[in-house]
């Protein structure tokens, strides 16, 4: 059963966030529908460096495929066909090689920057990069409002 949340309240004091609801609805559509598959880790490695880390044994790196597209981090794995010998009988069998999608949602600031397979590890770098814009700055107080808008006078100087 899928709940509906109000965001009204939180939205009252905030401005800019206008993905918000969009965000939470992607968060219920992946709680309900995800199926573990492939496990992963997420690190974060220093102040502005994280590393995805997902467990992809039986799959060659040939048969993964890592997109980024909007703010969506998409890694999916197409298990290929593999001939198997007539001998081979298998009394359990425990590593799963399916198909699978992997979505990760990016905030505009992380950039994926490469990846790389070890041990049946798929290692994805990330990146933080706050552009100047969105860097915390200290705004000076001038002049009040009335006097910013009110149009100059040649040859006087507004009271301050």
């Amino acid at each position: 059963m899928r709940n509906t949340f109000d965001l009204t309240p939180l939205l009252r004091s905030s401005i800019g966030f206008e993905n918000l609801n969009r965000l939470v609805d992607f968060a219920a559509r992946t709680a309900e529908g995800d199926n573990a598959f492939p496990p992963y880790n997420i690190e974060k490695l220093g102040e502005d460096r994280y590393r995805i880390t997902m467990a992809v044994a039986g799959f060659a790196p040939d048969e993964l495929d890592i997109m980024v597209q909007e703010n969506s981090l998409i890694v999916t794995g197409k298990a290929g066909e593999q001939a198997q010998p007539a001998e081979r009988s298998f009394l359990h069998r425990g590593i799963a090689k399916r198909a699978f999608e992997r979505r990760f949602q990016l905030a505009d600031v992380i950039r994926v920057t490469g990846a790389g397979f070890e041990n049946g590890l798929l290692h994805i770098e990330l990146v933080r990069e706050v552009p100047e814009h969105k860097k915390p700055r200290k705004i000076e107080i001038g002049a009040t409002v009335a006097n910013m808008n009110a149009p100059a006078i040649e040859g006087e100087t507004a009271a301050a």
